[in-house]
């Protein structure tokens, strides 16, 4: 597969894992620790998506290093240098004590992500188009409708793209975006956010494409999180009807 990999220990990885495999390689004394992504049939394409954004991003953002990449007609798989500290997710469930400084941290990030240009940034994943995606999913039937947010909890995905679309038109508000900007792809080091992973979504969409996400993660800790991440991002009064239009569009990924 690759070359230069023995001496590594191989754990396999399933924190924030969507198709395919991940493994941690680590335990080489004086090599960095590493992520081998492996996905093969339809998810494959989405490592060459994420390989991409990972270049483009490294400009802008800490990213993690791609060391190589290879595919074939059916396969992939993607090397990469892992990036250092604990997820956020992990972070706050150890330190209760220092979750609004977490929080803080989050939204600087986020803020410094949504500044990036949206004229330099490569890629689209706009309203249109994560539409477009959704009803593919939905028509094809692989939609999880047990993995449905708790106020969704026995909906159909039907159901979901009905009352989804009840909330159309929404005015854009392009950013640059992550794309799926949860906990568990948020690195932290001492309460600072060290970079981000998982970032195959990435680019120019509405900025509460990555706020829902991140507001409805923070909803496990305390509503007061989910308070403090608008307004320390810079925005007190939410739009409510974009948050909710983001979080069902979410649901069919």
């Amino acid at each position: 597969m690759f070359d230069g990999l023995s001496g590594y220990v191989w754990t396999r990885n399933n924190i924030g894992e969507s198709g395919g495999e991940v493994y941690r390689l680590h335990g080489n004394p004086g090599a960095p620790d590493l992520y081998l992504k492996y996905c093969w049939g339809a998810e494959a394409g989405s490592l060459l998506d994420e390989v991409s954004r990972l270049r483009w991003l490294a400009a802008h953002l800490r990213v993690p290093a791609v060391v190589e990449f290879r595919c074939s007609a059916d396969e992939a798989w993607l090397l990469m240098e892992a990036l250092p500290g604990e997820t956020a997710y992990q972070a706050l469930l150890a330190r209760p004590e220092e979750r609004e400084v977490v929080v803080d941290a989050l939204a600087r990030f986020l803020k410094k992500l949504h500044s990036i240009p949206t004229n330099q940034c490569p890629f689209n994943s706009g309203q249109a188009y994560r539409l477009g995606l959704a009803r593919q999913r939905l028509g094809a039937g692989l939609v999880d409708e047990d993995d449905f947010d708790e106020e969704r909890r026995g909906w159909s995905a039907s159901h979901v793209w009905r009352e989804m679309l009840l909330l159309l038109p929404q005015a854009p508000d392009l950013v640059v975006t992550h794309g799926d900007f949860s906990l568990d792809n948020i690195l932290v080091v001492g309460n600072e956010v060290a970079g981000c992973i998982d970032v195959g979504r990435a680019g120019s969409a509405d900025r509460y494409q990555d706020l829902a996400i991140l507001w409805n993660c923070l909803g496990e800790f305390d509503t007061s999180l989910q308070e403090r991440l608008f307004a320390s991002y810079g925005m007190p009064v939410p739009d409510w009807s974009k948050l909710q239009f983001h979080l069902m569009l979410d649901e069919f990924f």
